[in-house]
């Protein structure tokens, strides 16, 4: 450090990195960095240095995510209506019907989340009248709780040119009646036309684009979040970041994972036509050195894809396992392809099938000499037992998400899909764990209804529900102790994103990114987690949110 502290943390309990051990009592930081940490800084005061006296609260890390959707979230609260996946239909398209009636005749109706579990009530004709006439006539898309899967009105359809006749498109489907009439109901890509033409009715602009990104991370500073990892990138994101940063106003660490493939969100352009373009947007706090493929879908649609059958029904019949997007030789051509410019790779994965094709093709890769690049394996609920180990060995990280972990709308869902002994064994996090990987912590939101890392701990602990609407436990076996599930979402997080060089560890040289709470989550009983929370966020030596 040059010269006087800018800011002097002063009366505090610091943790540098959340284990639970505070050391220190005072924090030096100059200009954006940590200067030093210890119990008597006065030598680093100056004329013009700040005091913050925070009475004994503690200190500990800023949190990271490394699998948000922060885009969507922000563009869902500015622009967007948002319902609990747990309504049932009625309230849903009650509230439904209040929102449209705030609109212009001719405006979109978007938003969700409908819940896996009203698949079967929603794909009827007779549903699709219901909506129909709960939004007015005007066009709607309506995202399900795993933002895959779309619900759309007549209107919707028409504006997409989706007739009965029309045939379901590679990666999706556009499900019918007994009849053969669309139900509004669409599958994985099945929703791209409308997203398509949902775009095309009111393109945003980059400003538009950086305030909801923006409005995205004023959202995780309130839960104490400083660095984050967005799964699904576009180049309209990597334009609104740079746009941010360049503007002074990128209050986090933001690693991207560039669409390689996409089934789901309609945006141009994919793949190596995003991928060339992107040191034109990497900046100070922007990093996109990831892509994301899309391996398969999610179970409740019976497109995850598995080793063994889900359970039949009249339209897959006795031995449907799902499938996968790419076939081995893609797969392992994409992440060759990439490793060789230094790119990692975080892979959708939910059935066991599709983890396994990503450790081979990770085998593959690891074999041709190319050790840096980071393969995330997302989601990665379901995993073979022998494949467990192979996630050390190969340096492939778990990339969780809570909403998977503990009973839940989602977990309800998978159990109508799949025999019971298999339903239940979802998210193996404590085997993971045992055998050398390193977990990541990821929230998928706004999957998952909150980016709240304090009910995400809870349940990596508990495997209950944080927010208590459903009882019981999922495999509670896998349950894993208190300050391993605060690493993966401080420093194994931060490591998993490859931010460990700036940020993560409350250490001199390092961002100043910390969370300040009223008291240790340590002295605290389990219980109270889901209700604990940020008193204030830093981030990079300032303020960023206070309570």
């Amino acid at each position: 450090m040059n010269g006087p502290a800018e800011v002097l943390i002063t009366n505090a309990r610091i943790d540098p990195d959340g284990s639970g051990g505070a050391t220190s009592a005072q924090m030096a930081i100059s200009g954006s960095r940590i200067a030093a940490l210890g119990d008597d800084l006065g030598a680093q005061l100056g004329p013009d240095t700040r005091i913050v006296d925070l009475d004994g609260r503690y200190v500990m890390p800023g949190f990271a995510d490394v699998h948000t959707h922060h885009l969507l979230a922000g563009q869902a609260d500015l622009f967007e209506l948002q319902i609990s996946p747990a309504a049932a239909l009625d309230e849903f398209l009650d509230r439904l019907a209040a929102h449209a009636a705030q609109l212009g005749p001719d405006e979109w109706v978007v938003g969700g989340n409908w819940g896996s579990g009203l698949l079967d009530a929603i794909n009827t004709t007779e549903a699709r009248a219901r909506l129909d006439e709960a939004t007015g006539g005007r066009p709607t898309m309506l995202r399900d709780d795993s933002k895959h899967n779309r619900w759309v009105n007549s209107a919707a359809l028409a504006a997409a040119g989706i007739t009965d006749a029309t045939p379901d498109p590679d990666g999706g489907q556009i499900l019918r009646d007994q009849w053969g009439r669309a139900t509004g109901v669409l599958i994985e890509a099945g929703g791209l036309a409308v997203e398509t033409a949902r775009s095309a009715a009111g393109q945003a602009s980059v400003e538009r684009t950086a305030r909801a990104s923006e409005r995205g991370i004023e959202i995780l500073h309130s839960h104490g979040i400083t660095a984050f990892q967005d799964a699904g990138a576009s180049l309209q994101l990597l334009e609104g970041l740079k746009h941010l940063d360049d503007d002074g106003r990128l209050k986090a660490w933001v690693v991207t994972s560039m669409l390689a493939n996409d089934f789901i969100f309609g945006v141009e352009p994919l793949g190596e036509g995003i991928i060339e373009r992107r040191e034109a947007y990497r900046s100070q706090h922007h990093r996109p050195d990831f892509i994301k493929i899309f391996l398969d879908g999610v179970p409740p649609t019976r497109s995850g894809a598995f080793l063994e059958p889900y359970l039949p029904d009249d339209l897959h019949g006795c031995d449907h396992r799902g499938h996968t997007t790419m076939n081995p030789a893609e797969l392992e051509k994409w992440l060759l392809s990439t490793a060789e410019r230094g790119i990692s790779a975080k892979v959708h994965c939910t059935g066991d099938a599709s983890v396994r094709l990503v450790l081979d093709a990770v085998e593959k890769v690891r074999e041709r000499g190319f050790d840096r690049p980071r393969y995330h394996v997302a989601h990665g609920q379901f995993v073979h037992p022998d494949d467990i180990g192979r996630f050390a060995q190969l340096g492939v990280e778990a990339d969780l998400s809570p909403a998977l972990w503990f009973p839940g709308v989602i977990a309800e869902a998978i159990a109508t899909v799949l025999p019971a002994d298999r339903a239940t064994r979802m998210q193996p996090n404590r085997d993971l764990l045992d055998a050398g990987a390193l977990l990541a912590g990821g929230s998928d939101w706004p999957v998952a209804e909150s980016p709240n890392p304090w009910e995400a701990i809870y349940g990596l602990v508990t495997r209950q529900d944080p927010t208590g609407r459903f009882p019981g436990t999922l495999w509670p076996e896998q349950g894993i102790g208190f300050s391993q599930a605060i690493a993966a979402y401080t420093t194994s997080c931060v490591r998993a994103m490859g931010l460990d060089d700036v940020t993560g560890r409350l250490t001199p040289g390092l961002s100043a990114d910390f969370v300040v709470l009223d008291e240790s989550p340590y002295d605290v009983h389990i219980d109270q987690l889901p209700r604990f929370g940020a008193s204030q966020t830093w981030f990079a030596g300032e303020t960023v949110y206070a309570k």
